[in-house]
């Protein structure tokens, strides 16, 4: 078996090492980078960009640059959540609680090396794992039906919750707020709700809209404040590059969140963004110091970046191995392969596989290319960091602005942002995280959908998806999550006492 994968292997390493393929490649991943950047537009709208390139080239260099970009895209997305606090993507969002934080003590090439650095190993394990496990790994995600879905979900929520902020109660309501926003518009029975007659609120209200606002607004607001406080600005001398200790600290966090991002990323509908946001909550679980996180602690900027490459791999999966896409990003993916009159699924592997084993070989070298191009352009990065503020947030404010009317070009997003960012100013006043808003956000249609699912299969009988081994496996990590925290402040509060 294995010198049947690495025969195969090498025959794609032969096809992706061609000049022309190179360079499409090359391509793919400088822009996918730059568009990675920009709040707004995503893997999918990157991919979806490329469709009209895709159609003079060859079916194998166009599979190749929308592989490369794709990889790119996610890399660029934690430039900007680091720098400037602009997640443009769900699986960037995680990157701003710490990764901000590190630029904010002067470590932002720090921040930025080892976003680039993990996505490289965990996107070498999420290769691998596409070769060797990849038919196995679709078999099990087959087995994953609405109760599964819902138990995974459960356990994403609680397991944030219980890990993010310094108040398990605020992180709870914090959540609520998430799944309310996520209730507006028409539900799947086509009941339209809590829209207040707006037409415009019947599609629900756009996730850009709320996580620019609470984390990229509020930022702005929270800045413009200090200046016309006069509140001086410590303009810091930022670290270029990373510390071998940190690459050192961060080496297993970077590893198991290849690990998580490959098996989330296989999971339909699954995708990067519950990868990072169960890989930054495995790190802080596993922590001897979890107070760090949330305050410039690197592995939190590690895992998370590992998981959300891994998983972008991941998703490749069952797209190849089922015809099933495993995200928005790889439904676009598998539009480009109809075009391409190339037909996914478990005759790809026999029909065609020099777009499967290219496709791989395309994966590595993308991962490659980015190592290659961000690492000397970190310098460049950080100079960013120098603008003065009152330059810098009205053009944040602007990127913002034309990431969210390019998206839909409605004017009512652009007002939802500027209100969420007056939420997120008074959350962080009030000490209340972010992470569980926009987790709620996101996770909050699927749970419903999941649920409903789950009550149809089971006649109305909730408790009878307790009879499935691995509904029970994801309930008992969800109350695992909650413990743990609440043993460890048991721990510090006795040992207080005895201080």
């Amino acid at each position: 078996m294995f010198d049947t994968i690495f025969i195969n292997l090498m025959d794609g390493f032969k096809i992706i090492l061609q000049v022309k393929y190179l360079m499409y490649a090359l391509f793919g991943s400088l822009l996918g980078t730059v568009v990675g950047v920009l709040p707004g537009i995503g893997s999918a709208g990157a991919l979806a960009m490329m469709l009209p390139i895709i159609l003079v080239l060859d079916p194998l260099g166009s599979v190749f640059m929308l592989a490369a970009t794709y990889t790119g895209v996610m890399y660029g997305g934690s430039t900007a959540s680091i720098l400037l606090r602009v997640p443009g993507d769900t699986s960037a969002v995680i990157a701003c609680l710490d990764g901000h934080e590190m630029a904010k003590q002067g470590n932002a090439g720090a921040a930025l090396c080892i976003a680039a650095i993990g996505s490289y190993i965990a996107g070498t394990i999420a290769v691998v794992g596409l070769m060797i496990l990849g038919p196995f790994v679709a078999d099990l995600a087959l087995k994953f039906s609405a109760p599964e879905y819902l138990a995974l979900y459960i356990f994403a929520v609680t397991a944030v919750c219980s890990l993010v902020g310094n108040s398990m109660i605020k992180a709870l309501l914090a959540m609520v707020f998430g799944l309310m926003i996520s209730t507006i518009g028409e539900d799947f029975m086509g009941v339209k709700r809590f829209t207040l007659g707006i037409t415009e609120l019947w599609d629900g209200i756009q996730f850009l809209s709320v996580t620019l606002g609470l984390f990229a607004i509020s930022e702005v607001i929270i800045n413009s404040e200090n200046i016309l406080s006069n509140q001086k600005r410590e303009v810091l001398k930022h670290r270029v590059f990373i510390k071998l200790k940190e690459i050192v600290y961060s080496f297993w966090s970077i590893i198991r969140g290849g690990f998580i991002g490959f098996i989330i990323g296989v999971l339909p509908g699954a995708g990067a963004g519950i990868a990072s946001f169960v890989s930054y909550s495995t790190e802080r679980q596993i922590s001897k110091n979890p107070e760090n996180f949330g305050k410039g602690e690197i592995k939190g900027v590690a895992g998370p970046e590992s998981a959300n490459n891994a998983a972008s791999a991941g998703a490749f999966v069952p797209m190849l191995a089922l015809g099933v896409p495993g995200s928005a990003t790889t439904a676009v993916m598998l539009g480009a392969f109809l075009m391409l009159d190339i037909q996914a699924g478990p005759m790809l592997f026999i029909e065609r596989p020099d777009v499967v084993w290219g496709l791989v070989a395309a994966l590595y070298v993308g991962n490659i290319f980015l190592l290659i191009l961000n690492l000397p352009l970190i310098s460049l990065f950080v100079r960013i960091l120098y603008i003065p503020m009152a330059i810098l947030l009205p053009i944040i404010t602007i990127i913002c602005m034309l990431g969210i009317y390019s998206s839909d070009q409605l004017t009512l997003s652009l007002y939802l942002m500027c209100f969420f960012g007056i939420i997120g100013y008074f959350m962080r006043s009030c000490d209340y995280p972010l992470a569980p808003v926009i987790l709620g956000v996101v996770l909050g249609t699927r749970m419903e959908e999941s649920f409903r699912q789950t009550m149809i299969m089971n006649q109305g009988n909730f408790f009878q998806i307790l009879d499935r081994p691995i509904v029970l496996i994801f309930f008992g990590l969800a109350i695992v999550s909650i413990l743990i925290p609440l043993m460890f402040n048991k721990i510090k509060l006795d040992a207080s006492d005895v201080d």
